[in-house]
């Protein structure tokens, strides 16, 4: 006899080592981004997100429109980190590798 699953409520809440939680999304909003930049204090993570209208290779300047910037603890940063490094694990197995080319001046000496 195979023992019973039961799911969260549809409700969005879920179970979680003991505590019950629930998304609230009521005063969500959607954005999209297409550019997303990311600088640090000591004491937050600051990530900026925007869209570029035009991207041809080749430009002496490009603008970017900021629409969204979000600040969250190291801590929280580190989480988001771990959620998106699985999400994207996730998506290369179903769809293939990404390729990202990683700007000069980004890149680590």
């Amino acid at each position: 006899m195979a023992a019973n699953k039961q799911s969260a409520p549809e409700t969005g809440a879920k179970e979680t080592g003991g505590t019950k939680i629930r998304w609230d999304d009521s005063h969500m909003k959607s954005a999209y981004a297409n550019v997303c930049n990311v600088t640090s204090t000591r004491e937050e993570v600051v990530m900026l997100f925007g869209i570029n209208q035009a991207w041809n290779r080749g430009q002496k300047e490009v603008t970017i429109q900021l629409t969204d910037r979000i600040i969250v603890s190291p801590y929280a940063a580190k989480r988001l980190s771990t959620l998106l490094d699985g999400v994207l694990k996730e998506y290369e197995k179903r769809f293939g590798t990404l390729i990202v080319e990683v700007p000069a001046a980004a890149s680590p000496q």
